[in-house]
């Protein structure tokens, strides 16, 4: 059930987080402990989560914001969701999802086996699964409506739904971030394989990094020897192995697996930030 909030309109809600709008038309976004794997939102939900990806979003905005400027305007929230919540600018959104690579995985992996390319961009021949990348590369995709699944596309594509000049920026921007990010991950022992950002233009014009950045949720974190990861692979991997088949209500998750889920995500924040959780 939805939290009524006092000053606050709900909005909508999407697959982990409940958009509120005020009279300033500002943005409440509160995180819940809901999970989504394979764009399904799962039955069962992660204890503590919205408040864990919530604060180590904000340690990451603080940390980049000579990058690029983000949606952050307080986090003065209601009591209800203190710690879960942040309120933000509203933003004009791109249609698109800004992924860095910086190693091969995933759906990434998965194309280069059927073709030596991420995204339509060619990479050199033997690398393996978890292969560090000659350099960081922009793979955008489509950011699918509710239900749907998001799409990799190239970047010609991106530049047809955006527009060069736009995409240009947004591969730079990307790219910075990420390259950043990694760079500190790496002094914390762990090294962010990939990650995805989203952008959109505030009221003034500019452009700003919005909704959540570099969490369990949106990156993969791994341990640099044994690519442990910190992320929700663990969970991905479950689900894969459950029987499951992906066209049908996901299944409930054991409690060891919320637990193992929950360890890894906390694990990821403690070992950014510095910080016990």
């Amino acid at each position: 059930m939805t939290a009524v909030l006092t000053g606050w309109k709900h909005l909508r809600s999407g697959k982990v987080r409940e958009l509120y709008t005020n009279e300033k038309e500002e943005l409440l976004i509160v995180a819940s402990d809901r999970i989504s794997a394979f764009d399904y939102i799962l039955p069962t939900t992660i204890p503590n989560k919205g408040k864990l990806l919530t604060q180590l979003s904000l340690f990451w905005f603080e940390l980049l914001k000579d990058v690029v400027p983000n949606h952050i305007i307080s986090t003065d929230v209601p009591a209800e969701v203190a710690g879960r919540a942040v309120i933000v600018k509203s933003l004009i959104m791109f249609p698109v999802e800004c992924v860095a690579r910086g190693y091969l995985a995933g759906s990434g992996w998965a194309e280069y086996q059927k073709s030596q390319t991420v995204c339509g961009i060619k990479l050199p021949a033997g690398l393996q699964e978890g292969s560090k990348l000659p350099q960081p590369i922009f793979t955008p995709a489509t950011k699918a409506e509710g239900g749907e699944h998001d799409e990799n596309i190239t970047y010609e594509q991106c530049e047809e739904t955006i527009g060069e000049q736009a995409s240009l920026i947004l591969k730079k921007l990307t790219l910075a971030l990420y390259t950043k990010a990694h760079d500190f991950a790496a002094t914390k022992g762990i090294i962010l394989a990939d990650t995805k950002f989203e952008f959109g233009i505030d009221p003034s014009g500019a452009i700003c990094l919005g909704d959540e950045a570099l969490t369990p949720d949106s990156s993969r974190f791994w341990e640099p020897e044994t690519h442990y990861s910190y992320d929700k692979q663990f969970l991905r991997d479950w689900l894969l192995n459950s029987g499951w088949d992906r066209n049908s209500a996901p299944p409930q998750l054991p409690d060891d697996v919320v637990a193992k889920t929950q360890e890894r995500y906390t694990s990821a924040f403690e070992l950014i930030t510095g910080r016990k959780f």
